[in-house]
């Protein structure tokens, strides 16, 4: 077949800045629908593993329409990130609408920032879009990606961003003579050297960033889920989306718990009857890397082959998702499930009906054992059965010797199943460990902790991991999770602790799907840091991101169990 290209044709918004769009056709006279992509990363450069083939999608019958946002690339003004987008949107799907090539349905696809757009367009209510497909993104922006459901800033992801953003909007500056060559080369710099600018404090002092990108300074200005958020989080208006939604997800993507939840939340509140019952997952063994992590390879862990994002056939669904909505084929989806989850551990995919699973029973695996957990070598165990003594667990969380991430829900490069056991060798680290299992154990779903805790200070951090340990040892993190206590009621109305003083906290642990293989066990890890995947509570109560380390002080943080104080892991089990 043929088609026609029309490169940097430009689309005026409502405020007449225009946007650099290219626009990819049939070539055949007739009216298509228009699937669009909105990128702050070059709407030439859209191909990562988690992208459908753009040629499969013209040869589909569709217009593929790819806009740089505005204030990136070949598109005017000023980049801020999401403030423009819900309106910039929605001015595009109605040009395309408009068109004479356009049967005036219009669809949206794309990765991380390129689905946060997509849940703000939806969000308008714009008629003429009829399907979205967001992939490893949310509809939350602070409990993914710059903050947590804990309330903890997401430190490497904002500052990996920022870096890269700021050095974008400078080299975009440059041939206009407004920026330095210098600045440039010294933000290429940050983000070689990324991991000593995570360190430093205060968080919050990055001049060099915030001249090219000011946004980072209101990110941090508002730790808590205040209206900065709400104003812009499409998942607060969930009741005004009539748009039924493909989400592609990663068990080891930053945003999966959220994601997920989103889905959810989008089955129950969504604004039309097609939009409840026409979301649809797909989940597999992803991180967020767009190159090693989309094809479910690790340094320490393979999935196979089947677990690639070309053996999960993102294009066909992609397609057949789209017939069903822009073009109306009834029959497009016929064969094919809601759910789609790649199972860890056996390392197959399966289709299900629902998420949560419908059969799911949620099981407590109580935190017990006779002595000290600290360590992987302490007596801190996992039992079904409640524990019949009261024990304290007691260590120092030193935030300027903060626990180290190794791999788990970050962006690259360190995302992704990795073995634990160094982190597991640490006094400020309780592990709780089951019997070895004698058969296969699965557990699919949203996993939460419940403890009580107590501290010397008026606020800190608890964190907790899944871990799988293997018969040789390894003890490979399935998901991971964090509540800082200040937000322990609410994430829009922080409160600090009585020292001493205990507390029932519930820690969302996050969303996995793996089976336990027999000589297997089942790991808990409980600590009070895990950066530089969030930031470190200073203990002291103030504004974090702009604490020295000298304001820093070291907290005793104990962890309470037994009887009167019934700290349990809740897993989603699945028995079949």
């Amino acid at each position: 077949m043929k088609s026609l290209f029309e490169d940097n044709v430009t689309v005026v918004m409502r405020d007449g800045v225009g946007l650099a769009t290219n626009v990819w056709r049939p070539d055949g006279g007739e009216r298509v629908p228009a699937l669009l992509l909105r990128s702050p990363y070059g709407k030439d450069e859209v191909a990562n593993g988690f992208a459908p083939n753009v040629f499969a999608l013209v040869r589909a019958g569709y217009a593929v329409v790819m806009q740089d946002v505005r204030g990136t690339f070949n598109s005017d003004s000023s980049f801020i990130p999401h403030v423009h987008d819900v309106n910039d949107g929605e001015d595009t799907i109605c040009w395309l609408a408009e068109q004479p090539w356009c049967d005036g349905s219009v669809g949206m696809w794309g990765a991380s920032y390129l689905g946060l757009v997509q849940w703000q367009a939806a969000a308008t209510g714009t008629p003429a879009l009829k399907a979205i497909v967001p992939t490893i993104t949310s509809a939350d922006f602070y409990s993914a990606p710059w903050y947590s459901s804990g309330g903890a800033l997401s430190l490497h992801t904002v500052i990996m961003w920022s870096v890269l953003m700021a050095m974008n909007a400078a080299i975009r500056k440059l041939p206009l003579g407004e920026a330095d060559p210098a600045d440039v080369a010294q933000l290429a710099a940050m983000m070689q050297n990324l991991d000593s600018v995570l360190k430093e404090t205060p968080v919050a002092h990055k001049p060099l960033v915030t001249k090219y990108l000011p946004w980072l300074n209101d990110v941090l200005a508002h730790p808590a889920r205040d209206a900065f958020w709400t104003s812009q989080s499409s998942l607060d208006k969930a009741d005004q989306i009539g748009t039924p939604a493909l989400s592609i997800a990663g068990w080891y993507d930053l945003f999966v718990a959220q994601q997920l939840s989103d889905h959810v939340a989008m089955r129950v509140r969504a604004a039309s009857e097609n939009a409840r019952d026409g979301q649809r997952l797909i989940v597999g063994p992803w991180s967020h890397s767009q190159t090693v992590g989309a094809h479910g390879i690790f340094p320490e862990r393979d999935f196979g082959l089947s677990a690639s994002t070309l053996a999960a056939q993102l294009t066909p669904a992609h397609i057949a998702f789209f017939d069903r909505w822009l073009k109306g084929r009834e029959d497009a989806l016929d064969g094919s499930a809601p759910v789609r989850l790649f199972i860890m551990g056996i390392d197959q995919w399966r289709d299900e009906q629902s998420w949560s699973l419908h059969d799911t029973r949620f099981i407590d695996y109580h935190l017990d054992g006779a002595g000290a957990a600290n360590t992987a070598g302490g007596s801190g165990l996992l039992m079904t059965e409640p524990a019949a003594r009261d024990e304290t667990d007691r260590y120092l969380y030193d935030p300027r010797r903060p626990v180290p991430t190794v791999g788990g829900n970050t962006l690259a490069p360190f995302s992704g199943p990795a073995d634990q056991s160094a982190v597991e060798a640490r006094e400020d680290v309780l592990c709780f460990s089951s019997a070895v299992l004698d058969r296969p154990l699965e557990v699919t779903g949203p996993i939460s902790l419940k403890l009580f805790v107590s501290s010397s200070a008026v606020d800190t951090d608890f964190t907790a991991k899944l871990v799988d340990v293997f018969p040789d040892g390894r003890a490979m993190a399935l998901s991971e999770g964090m509540l800082r206590m200040r937000c322990r009621k609410s994430l829009a109305e922080p409160d600090l602790m009585s020292p001493g003083e205990v507390y029932e906290i519930t820690i969302d642990v996050g969303v996995t799907s793996n089976v336990f293989l027999p000589g297997h066990r089942l790991r808990l890890e409980v600590s009070s840091s895990n950066f530089p995947r969030y930031d470190r509570n200073s203990n002291i109560g103030g504004d974090i991101s702009r604490e020295r380390e000298a304001d820093m002080v070291v907290a005793i943080n104990s962890v309470h169990r037994g009887p009167k104080y019934p700290s349990r892991l809740i897993l989603p089990i699945i028995e079949r």
